[in-house]
């Protein structure tokens, strides 16, 4: 199967995709939701849920487009040292995920919002600590100047979106988590290991390219 690396490959298997719902309640159980419970049934995240937003940023590389990611710091009260895309808690002043995408890219990575063109979102994604995450995508246009937020961010990465995009790349794996087997993907990239909820979402985007 062909992997899509361009812009407009993007655009037109994000088709149907582009309106991301900025009033809906959260959190929102419907059948485009996916999460850590997929790959382990009866996991049962922690409750209530907390509304989150992603960007999902694509640059568009003269080589063909890339994924800007982060490596979270490690003090951090969630997913510490893990690789994550730019985002955070939707705030009630946000309006909705698209909004949060924008400013938490801003803050953690300085990414300016000018330089984003939203295409469309992935399906939710329910992680084990208990956020309900909308994954926003946008297409980066270059040049950008990416000011890390130490306080947040111990680095940021590009991986091409042909790595990303190729199946053969994406792992299913296991490890125990107070004494319970636990199942995720994961994309190891040198020496970054992407895995967990953001390797689930790159599955999705995966999945969704080709469908």
């Amino acid at each position: 199967m062909s992997v899509i690396t361009t812009r407009g490959a993007i655009v037109r298997g994000m088709a149907g995709r582009r309106h991301v719902p900025e009033d809906t309640p959260f959190p929102r159980e419907t059948q485009d939701e996916r999460g850590d419970h997929n790959l382990n049934p009866g996991m049962d995240p922690k409750r209530p849920l907390k509304p989150a937003a992603v960007l999902v940023p694509l640059v568009d590389r003269p080589g063909g487009l890339t994924v800007l990611l982060t490596q979270r710091t490690r003090h951090l009260a969630h997913h510490a040292g893990q690789v994550s895309f730019p985002g955070g808690h939707i705030e009630p002043e946000d309006g909705g995920p698209v909004e949060t995408a924008l400013r938490e890219t801003e803050e953690e990575v300085g990414l300016l919002r000018d330089r984003v063109e939203i295409v469309g979102h992935l399906d939710t994604y329910v992680t084990r600590t208990g956020f309900v995450v909308t994954p926003v995508v946008g297409i980066v246009k270059p040049p950008i100047d990416v000011k890390p937020d130490p306080h947040e961010v111990e680095t940021v990465f590009e991986v091409p979106l042909a790595f990303l995009m190729d199946p053969a790349n994406h792992q299913r794996c296991s490890a125990e988590f107070e004494g319970v087997a636990r199942h995720f993907y994961a994309m190891p990239y040198g020496e970054h290991y992407i895995w967990g909820a953001t390797a689930g979402m790159l599955v999705n985007l995966y999945e969704i390219l080709h469908r």
